[in-house]
């Protein structure tokens, strides 16, 4: 760029923070793409094959930034215990397409996944009795004829939990319960606190309360209440020890217990089903990142190749946008992700805006500019600032759609709302571990510059590092 030119790298990046702030994100993207495409025509008319494909990728981008996006729904989760069980099936499909051929995590998913199926179709209500204290089983025949109800009632005794435990994680038979009735015995202690917190979500508790010594019912209820805030008061049940009282102790539990059986037969299957259904998605998340570190690697030197042959006058997210189209795609086919290209390109709009208005490019740039003084006149070659700035930059906007994408498993559209609302703190947190490797992609990248540099007129591009 010549010093008569009229836009400048400073001024272009300055012209699309000023469009964004004031409302006009789409267009400052457009235009900040058309000064920039003008820009890489003049660069590669001289022929320079990577100046072509980076010619390529901008115009294709800017086509794709520029069509405008249609107002997407999102649609309600599933809210049955059927539409869960299809949910699961479909990650058990993923996982096979993951990980290729049957092992024994799959072999395991099929049976716990089985397991829940029947969990589904038995009748009657479970309660399981637990506590730091074994439940003495000489209580079974008053519980069973105060707990007397609408539906039969099946009583689970737990064997002491443990005061020690690495996991706090309720036993499978103990998550299964409809109804959990916690024997605790005061003073509340640490270990009791924590078990009490390790309760899976949803899953109604009653706290069968043997206090040391006589105390007034709503001095103690009370006194767990400040202990632990997730206590309902309704839901205590004092009781003095004695197995002669314990039928009028749990007076209000068999009430409730009478009341809601039918919803709590309905729930408890819902609530497993959605548990597994968590729990399946965060391995099968870790499987995808692992897949999405190749898939980063292998773009972003794409990306550099592509900027190192035909430098720009100013990097902007915009470029980065259109060179990677396809990952996105890619990306959205990895997460298994229904979304068009028009959602697609909706939520990227969102990133890009977002990540111009935080600064990632100006920061990325200094960054370098610091490893350029640390290593000498190697790093000071055409466009070599600008191709690993670029690189990095395509980390940060791929970790974030990672993220999008992961928030949005299992919906048929993007909420945009949400999308912008959140798009920020996304960015923001890409960014954020992605510095954490710097080291490392300072490496990569100095490799990844010293073979364009060994072999400046070869075609093809070098192995990813």
């Amino acid at each position: 760029m010549t010093p008569q030119d009229p836009l400048r790298p400073a001024a272009l990046s300055s012209l699309s923070r000023v469009l964004l702030s004031a409302g006009w994100g789409r267009q400052a993207l457009l235009l900040a793409g058309g000064v920039l495409g003008g820009e890489l025509i003049l660069r590669s008319l001289p022929g320079e094959g990577w100046g072509l494909m980076g010619l390529a990728g901008v115009a294709a981008g800017w086509w794709w930034l520029g069509r405008r996006p249609s107002r997407l729904a999102v649609p309600k989760l599933p809210g049955s215990f059927d539409a869960w069980l299809r949910r699961c099936d479909a990650l058990l499909l993923q996982f096979e397409q993951l990980e290729g051929e049957p092992g024994e995590g799959q072999g395991r998913r099929h049976e716990a996944l089985s397991a829940l199926r029947e969990e589904g179709s038995r009748s009657g209500l479970h309660l399981a009795l637990v506590g730091s204290v074994a439940p003495d089983a000489a209580w079974a025949p008053q519980l069973q004829r105060a707990l007397r109800g609408r539906l039969a009632l099946s009583l689970r005794w737990g064997e002491a939990l443990p005061a020690v435990s690495p996991e706090r994680r309720w036993p499978d038979g103990l998550a299964a319960a409809d109804v959990v009735l916690f024997h605790l015995v005061t003073p509340l202690r640490a270990a009791d606190l924590r078990w009490l917190e390790a309760v899976p979500v949803g899953q109604p508790v009653w706290l069968l309360v043997q206090p040391d010594a006589p105390c007034d019912p709503q001095a103690l209820a009370a006194e767990l209440v400040s202990q632990w805030p997730a206590a309902v008061p309704e839901r205590l049940l004092p009781w003095d020890g004695n197995p002669e009282t314990l039928g009028d102790s749990l007076q209000p539990l068999g009430r409730w217990l009478n009341s809601e059986a039918p919803a709590l037969r309905r729930a408890t299957p819902l609530r497993r089903c959605e548990e597994l259904h968590r729990h399946w998605q965060a391995e099968l998340e870790r499987l995808r990142r692992q897949r999405l570190v190749q898939l980063q690697q292998r773009t972003q030197w794409l990306v550099a190749a592509g900027v190192f042959a035909a430098p720009l006058p100013s990097l902007d997210l915009v470029v980065l946008a259109a060179a990677n189209g396809l990952m996105l795609q890619e990306m959205a086919r990895l997460w298994d992700c229904p979304w068009s290209v028009e959602q697609l390109k909706a939520a990227a709009v969102e990133l890009a805006k977002a990540s111009l208005l935080l600064g990632v490019v100006e920061w990325s740039s200094q960054a370098l500019a610091a490893a350029v003084r640390l290593h000498g006149a190697t790093w000071l070659v055409g466009g070599a600032l600008q191709a690993l700035s670029a690189a990095y930059l395509t980390r940060v906007v791929s970790h974030a759609m990672a993220d999008v994408l992961a928030l949005s498993a299992g919906v048929e559209a993007p909420d945009l709302e949400r999308i912008k609302r959140e798009a920020p703190l996304l960015v923001a947190r890409a960014a954020e571990a992605e510095k954490l490797d710097w080291p490392g992609f300072l490496q990569q990248g100095r490799d990844w510059l010293g073979q364009q540099l060994a072999a400046p007129a070869s075609g093809s591009l070098p192995a990813t590092p």
